[in-house]
């Protein structure tokens, strides 16, 4: 049973959704294929943006989720190894989830790059074109989290904490997997509305990294489950870095696009 006190809401919540020929199907599972299928459909939609075909963009696609997939259950993996080192079967099993987004962005985002130089094609476009939908995919894949319990915050008594029985007794704590998916939500929508007025190429693409890191770097020192190396909350350092050198890449750019502008 997990509990929102403030909003008054008490929800049954099991991880496991049915069993299909034996084999039991995880809301987990579910979650992240919902939020990939809505994400790619909807990008899909906007056929042609950004001078990008839906069939380079798909096959694109199709590869960046499988790296992205490999990326995120390393990153993961590296930063929990003591857990794995003794028994590597257990980094194939992602049914109770263990995928860190970081580690997908860079993957995929990666094995994009490298499609599109090998294509000729500007990656730039392609990455403003699936930006929105990679935070949009985000915020529905979150409420994986939700059915597993997993990635909650420390203890708390604001109006949307979150009461969960855990081996130590009953908490209340911050929701933060629900803090995440709002945010990521509002950056889809941002992003969506700026696609419409790109001023520069590699505009949305930034948006979506600044955007992300800020939220990330103020939600991470909630959590109880952060990835640590030596003491140190890794994805809150790495959200740090990324603010900072996406923000100055984002004010250089406006700056030198107004600059030209006006010359013109």
């Amino acid at each position: 049973m997990i509990r929102f006190p403030g909003l008054h809401l008490f929800i049954l919540v099991e991880p496991i959704a049915f069993t299909l020929l034996g084999i039991p199907i995880y809301w987990y599972a579910i979650c992240m294929v919902c939020a990939i299928s809505v994400a790619v459909l909807l990008c899909l939609f906007q056929k042609d943006k950004f001078g990008i075909t839906n069939d380079f963009l798909l096959e694109s696609l199709l590869i960046a989720l499988i790296f992205g997939f490999i990326g995120a259950r390393l990153y993961y993996v590296a930063f929990h190894w003591d857990e794995y080192a003794y028994h590597l079967g257990k980094i194939l099993n992602l049914r109770d989830g263990g995928l860190a987004i970081y580690g997908g962005i860079l993957l995929g985002g990666f094995a994009i790059f490298c499609r599109c130089r090998k294509q000729h094609i500007n990656a730039l476009d392609v990455f403003d074109r699936i930006a929105p939908f990679v935070a949009l995919a985000q915020s529905i894949g979150r409420w994986g989290n939700f059915f597993n319990q997993e990635a909650y915050g420390e203890t708390t008594t604001n109006f949307l904490r979150m009461g969960i029985d855990t081996s130590g007794g009953y908490l209340e704590v911050h929701p933060t997997f629900l803090y995440e998916s709002i945010a990521t939500f509002l950056i889809f929508f941002i992003l969506i509305n700026l696609q419409k007025q790109r001023k520069f190429k590699g505009q949305i693409a930034d948006f979506y990294l600044f955007f992300y890191a800020g939220i990330r770097m103020l939600i991470e020192p909630l959590r109880m489950d952060s990835l640590l190396f030596q003491n140190f909350r890794v994805s809150q350092i790495l959200s740090i870095a990324i603010f900072v050198v996406f923000g100055s890449i984002l004010l250089k750019k406006f700056i030198k696009h107004r600059t030209v502008r006006h010359v013109a």
